[in-house]
């Protein structure tokens, strides 16, 4: 499959987003979860003719996303959703939030599995809960997993409610059908509910395909809600566009007492994006994949040649990598050294997870092999 090419490094820095603002320009923005290819062509397409009809009004409801969204998932990730149970929203954090609201009591319990992405922390307590830390079992050398047993023991002792990342955000981890069905069992004997941000499931590699949590059993489908969207896929995050999916009655309680403006939040060009990216965008979905493929490794590659003492694990999923700078003495945490001494931004480790995350940081490598190149590059001179 052709691979899709990020933009020139000169076009990238007249953009306007996060990524791009927040650094000066002898920086290489390195940390935010947002590509440098350019937006695929059939969302390109559909947001110009709705500009050209001056279609800038209330976005049309759940139906036409989730109908779109079915299709998508039908064909590529082997889940059948049925659009009567999708409620859509502004993001993914505010599907998160909005469910947790449904599922537990002020101060309950919340499981998250650090390393995290950093908002999970905030999005417990958002959403009425207190956060129970579980960090993963395993590591970047032997590979991660779900500590079962202390997620077990965590609900035992009155969590109500789990953060499931899947694939798992920073490390590219991707559960099986087998970890998926265990953490349902466990769901279900505590009666407790399990919230999964799927987002980056399109971003698994074909040789690790993602499973949907509600695809695996009938323990997942009672007890698990799963949020998604287009945003990470088609790199559309700006544009406010989620969905809040169900399987079961238990879960359509929890939608239906949702308050009413929470599927009004979707933006219009959210929706009218996300339809075409679901219903269109497959091809450039699979030239975006090949080009994080080679990435992954070139970055495996680069490190063994520039900065051997840095320990990563190549991910299944995401374009995100996780590093571990311990060895080279930068501190807990070495993207504050990298930014002022390397001009490289990367992601700050310990904001995934104090217990975790001192000496790592997080890449983002959904840029072209040149900056790739560069950032390593620069890294390894600081030394």
């Amino acid at each position: 499959m052709p691979r899709v090419t990020a933009d020139p490094i000169d076009l990238l820095r007249t953009r306007t987003s996060e990524k791009w603002h927040a650094y000066p320009a002898d920086v290489l923005p390195l940390p935010v979860a947002e590509m440098d290819f350019p937006l695929a062509e059939p969302i390109a397409r559909a947001l110009h003719a709705a500009v050209d009809r001056s279609d800038t009004g209330y976005a049309p409801g759940s139906r036409p996303i989730a109908e779109a969204f079915a299709g998508f998932a039908a064909d590529r990730l082997g889940w059948r959703v049925d659009p009567a149970r999708v409620t859509a929203t502004g993001d993914v954090s505010m599907g998160i939030v909005e469910v947790l609201r449904q599922a537990i009591a002020p101060g309950d319990g919340v499981i998250v599995t650090a390393p995290i992405y950093p908002p999970f922390f905030d999005l417990v307590t958002e959403g009425g809960g207190t956060v129970v830390e579980v960090p993963m079992a395993g590591g970047i050398d032997e590979g991660w997993s779900l500590d079962l047993d202390g997620i077990d023991a965590a609900f035992a002792a009155g969590a109500r409610a789990m953060l499931l990342c899947n694939p798992h955000n920073p490390i590219g981890w991707v559960p099986d059908a087998d970890a998926l069905h265990a953490l349902a069992e466990i769901a279900a004997r505590h009666g407790a509910t399990i919230i999964a941000d799927e987002v980056h499931g399109p971003l698994a590699q074909p040789a690790t395909p993602y499973t949907p949590f509600l695809t695996v059993s009938d323990a997942a489908r009672e007890h698990g809600v799963a949020v998604t969207a287009a945003s990470k896929a088609f790199n559309t995050a700006g544009l406010k566009s989620a969905l809040i999916v169900t399987a079961s009655e238990r879960g359509d309680r929890l939608r239906a007492a949702m308050p009413y403006e929470v599927e009004w939040r979707m933006s219009q060009f959210g929706s009218i994006a996300s339809v075409a990216a679901f219903r269109e965008g497959g091809p450039w979905l699979d030239g975006v994949l090949t080009s994080l493929d080679q990435n992954r490794r070139l970055l495996a590659d680069l490190l063994a040649d520039e900065l051997p003492g840095v320990r990563y694990r190549v991910p299944d999923a995401t374009y995100l990598a996780w590093l571990d700078l311990s060895a080279l003495g930068w501190g807990d945490d070495p993207a504050a050294y990298a930014l002022e001494h390397a001009r490289v931004a990367l992601g700050n480790g310990p904001q995934f997870g104090a217990s975790v995350g001192r000496g790592h940081a997080r890449l983002n490598f959904a840029c072209s092999p040149e900056v790739l190149s560069e950032a390593i590059t620069r890294l390894a001179e600081a030394r």
